[in-house]
């Protein structure tokens, strides 16, 4: 397969019900403008730095902000499917949330990926008319999911592409949000480098919620999520660009990904 040498950032677009998980709930009306805040600052930052992401996105999120929707399309960023709902699930929202978002974003959705990385049917993604899926975290984590027997990179299977996202090629660690928030960023950039030498690419995803200051005594969440949070964080991802753009590698889309290894792909 091709070595592209590519960074893919990706962002999970929804609806802030974490606090609802821990038994804090708060209104979907701040649910949503806590995640308007937090892309709007990924955007600024992306904008300044000339860099272009993929944003899978809620279409609940999408019908309340839609006017963010639209900017991350008309920057040249991707639009992908979060499906409809960030915290349910029916199988017709695969096809639901595609129409919607192409109907705000005013471009084609070709990319999928389920809400906390949960299983989904290939089968009904290619019926929903999509090209790839970034629901796989090959990796365990506890209390959530152990996804330790699947492909770590990307491949084809079922007629859909399946773009994991990223963890290092020993041990398999998460390079995932929470690692972001946790790890010295000096170590998060060794384990960066490391995986992107060894697979060609890198698939990294975070959420606009976490680009707010998540210390707010309102939704009591854990450490692991309010450490680094809102411009630390920020800080931390213009890190991460200025680092790989320092050494040459470029950064791209998800679609842009896989059509450029989609000719090197075999069930």
């Amino acid at each position: 397969m091709p070595n592209v040498r590519s960074v893919v950032l990706t962002f999970d677009v929804e609806e802030f019900d974490v606090p609802n998980e821990y038994g804090h709930p708060i209104s979907l009306a701040e649910q949503i403008e806590i995640s308007r805040i937090g892309t709007i600052a990924i955007l600024d930052l992306l904008s300044i730095l000339d860099v272009k992401a993929t944003f899978f996105t809620t279409a609940q999120f999408a019908l309340h902000a839609g006017d963010v929707v639209k900017r991350i399309a008309s920057e040249g960023h991707e639009v992908a499917s979060h499906s409809y709902f960030h915290d349910k699930f029916n199988d017709g929202d695969l096809l639901r949330s595609k129409l919607e978002l192409e109907q705000i974003s005013g471009v084609r959705i070709t990319g999928f990926r389920m809400p906390q990385m949960m299983p989904v049917s290939r089968k009904d993604l290619v019926a929903a008319g999509y090209r790839y899926d970034s629901s796989i975290h090959p990796t365990y984590i506890p209390g959530r999911y152990n996804r330790l027997s699947e492909p770590r990179v990307i491949h084809l299977a079922d007629g859909l592409v399946e773009v994991p996202a990223s963890v290092t090629p020993a041990l398999r660690f998460p390079l995932f949000w929470i690692s972001l928030h946790v790890l010295p960023l000096w170590l998060y950039l060794v384990l960066c480098r490391r995986t992107l030498t060894h697979d060609g690419y890198l698939n990294l995803y975070l959420h606009p919620w976490e680009f707010v200051n998540l210390k707010d005594a309102r939704y009591r969440l854990p450490w692991f999520m309010t450490k680094n949070s809102g411009s630390p964080l920020l800080d931390r991802l213009r890190a991460i660009i200025q680092h790989f753009k320092a050494s040459g590698t470029p950064f791209t889309t998800m679609n842009t990904l896989v059509e450029k290894f989609s000719p090197f792909l075999r069930p």
